[in-house]
């Protein structure tokens, strides 16, 4: 365990600024996404069905099912932001990186405090594949849940107006 959360400290270093960003962004991002996986469970159209049972006019049976209606859009804009922004925080640790090595080179210090030329490009690196570690996988599960959403809102639908 202590390997684990040794390698953990290593790579938020390695990554400049933008790692502890992107490792939140991450850890939160897979929040929603497991939440909104739950919610969209497909047991959850048999419980709404249960809730509409036995009530006569399609309005009763819309206002039954409005939590059930809410729940599908639950964390779509977090999930969107998230994968839209990792990319940028990614790139904004290459440009910090970039910039760290230009100095390097500027200045030649090739071997200066911070790792230099190697220290910079190194960076830079890191912090654009967290940035992509982070939305490719998040876009590709949001996607996926969207299209579940969108199937459970027409099931939803058959059940207002039988």
């Amino acid at each position: 365990m202590s390997a684990l959360l040794e390698g953990i400290a290593e790579l938020m270093d390695s990554g400049g600024f933008v790692m502890p960003w992107l490792v939140l962004a991450n850890l939160a991002l897979w929040y929603a996404l497991g939440e909104r996986f739950w919610l969209l469970r497909p047991s959850a159209i048999t419980e709404a069905a249960r809730t509409t049972r036995g009530l006569s006019t399609p309005e009763l049976r819309r206002e039954a099912l409005d939590p059930t209606y809410r729940q599908l859009g639950r964390h779509v804009v977090l999930i969107g932001t998230l994968t839209a922004m990792a990319p940028l925080a990614g790139l904004l640790g290459t440009v910090t990186g970039m910039i760290e090595t230009f100095d390097g080179l500027a200045t030649m210090s090739l071997h200066s405090g911070s790792g230099g030329i190697a220290g910079g490009i190194s960076a830079a690196l890191v912090s654009t594949q967290m940035g992509l570690a982070v939305a490719i996988p998040g876009l590709i599960a949001g996607r996926m849940l969207n299209r579940r959403a969108e199937r459970m809102h027409g099931q939803l639908d058959a059940l207002v107006v039988p």
